[in-house]
């Protein structure tokens, strides 16, 4: 009889600090994210979640601490393009086409001349085409970024982040600027990446019924400090005043509509999961 293998993780965390003018934005933080999984990064404004997706991203360099990135066979790999990031505001050149703009995912395989040029291959160009197709957006690969709608340039940026082939994805705050609905099909899609490509994602987010619908698990900061980690399914009324402390007031609700402009100040159980 043959023995599933256990999931292997792609990225791992283990001590992260950084401090900015004596005062630490993280601390001590440890954590890992296996392949296939999706995994939640909640806390209050100024928890350091930010801090943490640009150390993870080497944006910031931490003071002490390690982030590995492992590649399938546990040996660890870290390259720009194994790690690909989503952004609140996009980050789209609004002057090119979809897939000009998803081209750009590849730029981290070729020579600098080769990108100023854009003088991609076949080979580029059918990748970024598949990507644009797996987010639904093949019909307006010759669209301009501008002309698409907020909910349809970030699943160019999503489609983006495909084409780099990516093991890590980071999506920081993917749906703050989108309305529910739209925000919904985004994070369904992130969580059917993760599933079907066995890309690790990790997302930070303030809507809390988002991560308790989607998240394999949800990973709790305050001050900079992980207090608590716990599944999408488990992370009830005590993880939520946990976390969030005096500002937690559980307020009865229902519904998908309550999640028009919802942030972590709600009740933690409005949204049931649509995984």
């Amino acid at each position: 009889m043959s023995r599933i293998s256990p999931p292997a993780p792609r990225l791992v965390i283990e001590g992260l600090s950084k401090s900015f003018n004596g005062r630490a934005a993280i601390a001590e933080v440890s954590f890992a994210v296996d392949e296939h999984e999706f995994v939640a990064v909640l806390g209050p404004s100024g928890a350091g979640k930010t801090t943490l997706f640009r150390c993870i991203a080497e944006l910031l360099s931490p003071e002490s601490g390690t982030v590995r990135l492992a590649s399938g066979d546990g040996a660890a790999r870290r390259e720009r393009h194994h790690v690909a990031v989503i952004f609140q505001q996009f980050n789209l050149v609004s002057r090119l086409t979809a897939l000009e703009n998803v081209l750009a995912g590849r730029l981290g395989y070729m020579p600098a001349w080769r990108g100023l040029l854009r003088r991609f291959t076949r080979a580029d160009r059918l990748l970024a085409l598949e990507c644009l197709d797996r987010v639904g957006l093949l019909e307006h690969a010759m669209a301009r970024a501008d002309r698409l709608s907020g909910g349809q340039q970030q699943r160019v940026a999503i489609a983006r982040a495909l084409a780099q082939q990516p093991r890590l994805i980071l999506a920081d705050e993917p749906v703050a600027s989108l309305d529910p609905s739209t925000a919904d099909g985004v994070m369904a899609l992130l969580k059917s990446i993760a599933r079907s490509e066995g890309v690790a994602v990790l997302c930070s987010l303030h809507q809390v019924p988002f991560a308790r619908a989607y998240a394999d698990r949800i990973i709790g900061l305050t001050r900079g400090r992980v207090v608590l980690q716990s599944s999408g399914d488990a992370f009830d009324e005590a993880a939520y005043r946990a976390l969030y402390g005096a500002v937690a007031v559980a307020v009865p609700g229902k519904g998908r509509d309550d999640q028009q402009g919802s942030t972590h100040h709600g009740n933690f159980n409005r949204a049931s999961a649509q995984a």
